[in-house]
């Protein structure tokens, strides 16, 4: 059985019969998944960005823009979705600051 699900920005995605939860990995009917992006970690993230530098740097542009397909999730994974992705949020937010400090803070003393 193939069952067609669209979001209101991506083009109707066939689906197969097996679905799993992508957080749980609970089955999950057709008609119960709720579907979003997957869940990118920020360490994931940036080994990515490393790989794509190092072996395709012309890459990095569509790696970074391109939309991931949505992936299936359990009703009751939402909230823990939810607060995962913030946490993972919050380590890119700190990690771009720290980087920022590193470059600034020198640039401000030898100024000073």
């Amino acid at each position: 059985m193939t069952v067609s699900s669209s979001s209101s920005t991506s083009p109707p995605v066939q689906i197969e019969n097996d679905l799993h939860c992508a957080l749980t990995g609970r089955r999950l009917r057709p008609d119960e998944a709720y579907w979003a992006p997957p869940l990118i970690t920020t360490g994931e993230l940036i080994a990515t960005i490393w790989q794509t530098l190092i072996t395709n740097p012309s890459n990095l542009s569509q790696i970074l823009m391109a939309e991931p397909n949505n992936v299936p999730y359990a009703p009751e994974a939402r909230q823990e979705l939810a607060r995962r992705r913030s946490t993972e949020q919050a380590k890119l937010l700190g990690m771009l600051l720290l980087a920022a400090a590193i470059l600034i803070i020198p640039i401000v003393l030898m100024l000073g």
